[in-house]
């Protein structure tokens, strides 16, 4: 028998910053090649919302295994999906889960397979494999021209089922930005589930939202949204669109799987730190002192 198992973590990072001994102990439990990856970044801000995103993924590993903190190994698969990877460098199928972050939020959703202590599978006998992807927007629009412009040129990302709703008569420009979000949020977190990026024809993927209520704070999560590709239902998928903040929405995709209903728990930044002698190592130091003077976005 298997049973699961579904976390949803989110960080606000919006007044971290970091002390020297913080970010070192932060990029410590990192990959190097994950480091390399990191510094490529010119503004300090993009740099901090990844490296909160692979703390989130290793964090969620070690809660869920006997594998120390500091020794998580992630790898990515053929479709750039993250995964746990064994010692014998294969994949870890108890485990799945996927990672977004955009402005001030990072979120993670996961999900932890319990077969009892039987032999994991990525798939067995009459069992789909389940699936799960996440994204997080701000509901905003900051595009420099006319709204109507910016639909426009959007046009061909979106069905006519999702157009009409987005456009409702009674949505003011505020209304319609923030149904536009909602969608767009829920597109890539399926395809992120997919793993295969926005390659997909964006119009014949078609979101029915949740209409029983409107997505507030006191509504959310809401579980009622369904999807359609090229105009047939796709019952396997479970969706939940939630809203973190006034200002950002996040919505999960989950795949053959429908969780006990929850909310995003928050996690504070020194949740996901921890103390190690790598982190007081010189060469930690040093790279920690190269991102310090990174620059802010203004």
């Amino acid at each position: 028998m298997v049973h699961y198992k579904c976390t949803r973590w989110a960080v606000d990072i919006s007044s971290w910053t970091p002390t020297l001994t913080q970010l070192a102990q932060a990029v410590a439990v990192i990959q190097p090649e994950e480091r390399v990856r990191l510094m490529k970044f010119f503004f300090i801000d993009d740099f901090l919302s990844s490296l909160v995103g692979r703390l989130l993924m290793r964090k969620f590993i070690s809660t869920n295994t006997n594998i120390r903190y500091e020794n998580v190994h992630i790898t990515r698969d053929v479709r750039g999906k993250p995964y746990l990877q064994h010692a014998d460098g294969n994949c870890n199928n108890q485990l799945c889960f996927n990672v977004s972050h955009q402005g001030k939020y990072i979120v993670l959703a996961g999900i932890t397979t319990d077969r009892n202590n039987e032999e994991i599978s990525s798939k067995t006998s009459g069992e789909e494999q389940v699936g799960v992807g996440v994204d997080v927007m701000k509901i905003e629009y900051s595009g420099g021209r006319g709204l109507a412009e910016f639909f426009r040129i959007m046009q061909r990302k979106f069905s006519d089922t999702e157009w009409r709703y987005i456009r409702r008569p009674h949505h003011n420009e505020a209304d319609q930005v923030k149904a536009f979000i909602r969608h767009w949020c829920l597109k890539e977190a399926y395809v992120k589930e997919l793993g295969v990026g926005i390659t997909v024809d964006l119009q014949k993927i078609s979101f029915t939202v949740d209409r029983t209520h409107e997505l507030e704070m006191s509504t959310t999560p809401l579980t009622g949204t369904t999807l359609c590709c090229n105009d047939k239902p796709m019952p396997e998928w479970y969706f939940e669109e939630h809203l973190l903040h006034p200002k950002y929405c996040a919505a999960i995709a989950f795949k053959n799987f429908k969780p006990e209903l929850g909310k995003f728990e928050n996690l504070e930044i020194e949740e996901l730190l921890m103390a190690t002698e790598a982190a007081k190592s010189a060469e930690v130091i040093e790279y920690c002192r190269t991102v310090l003077g990174k620059e802010r976005k203004k």
